[in-house]
């Protein structure tokens, strides 16, 4: 049985934006397992991540739950700021340290 080339034209264009559907799904997939910029959970952790290229330190405000908030100088990178149920949130202060 020979298939009309039409077909098999149809088929493999098909193909390809299936194929290229996949690699965006794979391409976009990744910067997602990154950890996000600001403050974040874990199902257990809490963190600030400072997103920078200038090496900059900044003032963050973190907000405790059942305790007085305070303010932490962070590093570029992921900190660590203690247990999630314990801390309910942190934003950057707008100034440097």
């Amino acid at each position: 049985m020979r298939v009309p080339r039409t077909v098999l034209s149809t088929l493999a264009s098909a193909a390809l934006v299936l194929a290229s559907l996949g690699a965006v799904t794979a391409v976009t997939a990744s910067p997602a397992a990154a950890d996000p910029c600001g403050f974040y959970e874990t199902g257990s952790d809490a963190y600030y991540n400072h997103c920078t290229s200038d090496g900059s330190r900044v003032i963050v405000k973190v907000e405790v739950a059942w305790a007085p908030d305070y303010e932490r100088c962070v590093a570029p990178g992921r900190t660590w700021l203690g247990s999630a149920g314990e801390i309910q949130g942190a934003y950057y202060t707008g100034r440097t340290c």
